[in-house]
């Protein structure tokens, strides 16, 4: 599983120019699940989520955690995270899990972020999504599981 974790002060996701969700200052949150990835990630990828202190205390320094500033996270599933280049001009994505076996682990995440901090916002799985944002910093991490 892979993330790619972007500090917000605000983002929002359009399906249809329908407007799905949105947050103010917080975490965007791209997914990518593979063949291999098991509930077993999912512990361990949300503990770190929700505790990395990506977020400046009163020193500028990055000190604090999502759960620290009580802000918000939106999580977006995205398989061309798992897209392959080496070879051609066009990505491969047979490194990305199966769409059924995907959304199973794409919900089971959003649950357990649910569980440990609070709800999150979402996009919809599968669906032609625009998201806008205003990367805070700009602050981006990938985590990988």
């Amino acid at each position: 599983m892979k993330l790619v974790i972007q500090r917000v002060s605000s983002a929002s996701v359009r399906v249809n120019n329908e407007l799905v969700s949105e947050i103010k200052q917080g975490l965007l949150v791209l997914i990518g699940v593979s063949p291999k990835d098991t509930s077993e990630n999912i512990d361990w990828l949300v503990n770190k989520l929700i505790n990395l202190r990506i977020f400046e205390d009163d020193n500028g320094k990055m000190n604090l955690s999502v759960q620290d500033i009580n802000g918000e996270i939106m999580l977006i599933s995205q398989f061309t995270l798992y897209a392959n280049c080496e070879k051609g001009r066009r990505p491969s994505f047979i490194e990305a899990g199966e769409p059924e076996m995907a959304n199973r682990l794409y919900e089971e995440f959003c649950a357990k972020v649910q569980t440990s901090f609070k709800e999150p916002r979402k996009g919809i799985f599968g669906a032609d999504m625009k998201i806008a944002l205003v990367n805070d910093g700009p602050v981006t991490i990938i985590l990988e599981k």
